[in-house]
């Protein structure tokens, strides 16, 4: 079997610096508008820019199958109005031709929707972590905004002490970061903050990365605290946003669960469950693997900070379970924590099968009645198929899973009803019999 990397995403790809900024290239011609056909009857009345929808569909990504005509040529990244197949005022959205979804929703009712309420939406969403859930109680590091579940499609918000970190991947977003940079420091007390875009998505969406705006101070190094813990959050190394703090109650959980065991985490990253389980937890030992060297150096200066002796181990996941379990070496609880298998539709199956084999080394590690937790973080596999993966690979070896929860990402990182791939952190808690 393959290697796989071991932390839970890949690193942010570098940002995209569009050939066209260069001096001596030319610009490529205009975009034909695919979408400019016969005005349907009524829509003299419409307000302008307006899209139409050939069916209904209340899940925020709307592909071009499934719309119909616009109102002439629309500058990407406007904020459009959406009417349905029966001339009625659906919602609006974000609207630019040349993406895989050329019309994000950001909003469904029959009332006129303007910049001002986008704004609203971000201070909805800041208010729901700081006020309702109130999470500066217990931590500095949480989702600020969650794309889509906060009705802001193509942008992710996280806060790290006095850092936002920002992940965008629509146009739409991107033109608009100017004004909404300083409205977000506002609301969250932050000062500084770091802008990431992926490379694909920049060349997509036909996002400037290099004209990002520009933190007021540099990123590089913050410290973060969770439940008493300090993790060092390294913006240059860091994957995804810099750090998972989706985990936070999950970690929490597990290290209650955890006094006095011997613990494996494989895919460890930079240390958040191990270190957890040994100095909230009180677990005898802890094992944590990663095959991302610069994970498990991050995650050894987290032990460090923290003054746990945690084992970290540079290796991958697969290849140290089997090493574990030809040595009959059994742990009394074992975490599983791996990387996205299932990045698009085309790898389904192999992300399973992967799934499948990681949970079943990971088992072999746990004594007769230990705990066993296992993670998914693939959007496009459902919680019943997740279930179903383990149970098989648990019944492949013969053995009962006494299944006590699945629990998700924390409360501030909701997801849609109608968008069930936002549900993507699964977490599996069991007792293996």
């Amino acid at each position: 079997m393959n290697d796989f990397h071991n932390s839970r995403d890949s690193r942010p790809k570098p940002v995209y610096r569009d050939r066209r900024s260069q001096p001596g290239r030319p610009r490529t011609a205009p975009k034909k508008n695919l979408f400019a056909n016969k005005s349907p009857e009524g829509s003299e009345q419409w307000l302008k820019p307006w899209v139409e929808l050939k069916y209904f569909t209340y899940n925020p990504a709307v592909f071009p199958r499934m719309l119909g005509s616009v109102s002439g040529e629309i500058a990407p990244g406007s904020l459009v109005n959406v009417y349905d197949k029966n001339g009625e005022l659906f919602g609006a959205g974000f609207w630019n031709e040349s993406s895989r979804t050329p019309l994000r929703m950001v909003y469904h009712g029959k009332d006129v929707f303007a910049e001002r309420d986008l704004d609203a939406a971000l201070e909805r969403a800041v208010k729901l972590r700081r006020e309702v859930l109130r999470l500066d109680e217990t931590t500095n590091a949480y989702r600020v905004l969650h794309g889509d579940s906060d009705g802001l499609g193509g942008l992710v918000v996280d806060r790290y002490a006095d850092v936002l970190s920002l992940e965008v991947s629509t146009l739409a977003v991107w033109q608009r970061l100017n004004r909404w940079l300083p409205l977000l420091h506002r609301l969250c007390g932050t000062k500084r903050h770091v802008v990431q875009v992926d490379e694909g998505i920049a060349r997509m969406e036909g996002i400037r990365a290099e004209e990002a705006p520009e933190s007021p101070a540099p990123v590089r190094l913050v410290k973060i605290v969770e439940n008493g813990i300090t993790y060092e959050v390294d913006f240059a190394q860091g994957h995804k946003t810099g750090f998972f703090c989706d985990q936070r109650d999950n970690r929490l959980k597990f290290a209650s669960l955890v006094k006095g065991a011997t613990v494996l985490d494989l895919c460890c990253y930079s240390g958040g469950f191990s270190i957890a389980a040994k100095m909230l937890g009180g677990a005898a030992e802890v094992t944590a693997v990663d095959l991302d060297e610069k994970a498990v150096a991050m995650a050894k200066r987290n032990g460090n900070i923290n003054r746990q002796r945690i084992d970290f181990v540079h290796a991958d996941a697969f290849v140290y379970a089997r090493q574990m379990v030809r040595n009959g070496r059994l742990f009394d609880a074992v975490l599983l924590d791996p990387p996205k298998f299932i990045v698009g539709r085309d790898g389904y199956e192999e992300g399973i099968k992967k799934y499948h084999d990681l949970n079943m080394l990971g088992l072999q590690c746990v004594r007769p009645g230990g705990l066993f937790v296992t993670c998914s973080c693939s959007g496009l596999l459902s919680p019943a198929e997740f279930e179903h993966t383990v149970i098989k690979a648990a019944q492949r070896q013969g053995r009962k899973l006494q299944i006590m929860a699945m629990t998700g990402p924390g409360w501030d990182h909701p997801f849609l009803s109608t968008y069930p791939e936002g549900r993507y952190l699964k977490v599996l808690w069991a007792i293996a019999l």
